[in-house]
């Protein structure tokens, strides 16, 4: 294995460590602690994704979040978002961070370590789904704060759930824990979570015995059918110029969590959901 790479300390949001064997945890952060989410991190992790995707020491990625946590709140977004010319960097920085994650062309683990309230979608579209036992799933950031979901979460979960299911997941805040999103299919295994990483690290150890072209080839099999996904639908660039001429015409970010206290926020009425399906099911 080669030296340390640049990459590893360049990045504020962002945690690497390499095992000898090519396996590369990637930890999602917020100055050491759980992440909360600002416009670092937005403009941080397409760049990242690229410098993964093009080490060609890493030969299986595990990614995951900081504590009991992965991401469940923004924090303050300190780039300036009043001016067309703004959201247009916020939308190519979107376009590109999924874009650069499907473009890891080695297997890839989603390690899910806690609540994934604010871009779920992150941790759903890997190769292998791991939870704890203490991960939700939900889409606060956007139409449950006034927000239009253009930025590509609805393709993945209406993929995931199938339409209706889906489109009912992002507009009433619907919220799935482990042990529902391994009955859904969402997650592959739910564990105890003290016994997250150990599991991810066995399964991504075992992984790495096989040759390069192995898994390399095999990475570019299990992720066309994402790459299908998000670019036959509203998907990226369409979606996300949507979203922004919603933030343009209402005036206030959702983004930054110092906006909390809006008074235009406080009037919104979240819908309240109610999933029939898994109630009746397990009775």
């Amino acid at each position: 294995m080669s030296k340390r790479p640049a990459y590893f300390d360049k990045y504020q949001t962002l945690n690497f460590e390499r095992h000898d064997d090519g396996v590369l945890v990637v930890t999602y952060h917020s100055d050491g602690g759980p992440v909360l989410y600002c416009d670092t991190h937005h403009a941080e992790w397409a760049p990242a994704f690229t410098d993964i995707g093009m080490d060609r020491d890493n030969r299986v990625v595990i990614f995951t979040g900081t504590g009991d946590t992965f991401i469940d709140k923004h924090g303050h977004w300190e780039r300036p978002m009043k001016q067309p010319r703004h959201y247009e960097i916020a939308i190519y920085d979107q376009t590109m961070m999924f874009r650069r994650l499907l473009e890891i062309e080695v297997p890839v683990i989603c390690a899910v370590n806690g609540p994934a309230l604010i871009h779920s979608e992150l941790v759903v579209v890997g190769d292998i789904t791991l939870c704890s036992e203490k991960a939700v799933f939900a889409d606060d950031g956007h139409f449950p704060s006034g927000e239009a979901p253009g930025d590509g979460i609805v393709p993945v979960w209406q993929e995931l759930l199938g339409v209706n299911r889906g489109t009912y997941f992002v507009l009433t805040g619907q919220r799935i824990d482990a042990h529902t999103a391994l009955e859904l299919g969402i997650a592959n295994e739910v564990l105890p979570h003290e016994e997250l990483m150990p599991r991810a690290l066995d399964l991504a150890h075992s992984m790495a015995t096989y040759t390069d072209l192995t898994l390399r080839a095999t990475r570019l099999c299990t992720v066309d059918r994402w790459k299908r996904v998000v670019s036959e639908k509203i998907g990226f660039g369409y979606g996300m110029n949507l979203e922004c001429m919603a933030h343009m015409d209402r005036g206030w970010m959702v983004w930054d969590g110092t906006n909390q206290g809006n008074e235009d926020a406080n009037q919104l009425r979240t819908l309240k959901p109610r999933d029939e399906y898994l109630r009746l099911k397990r009775n």
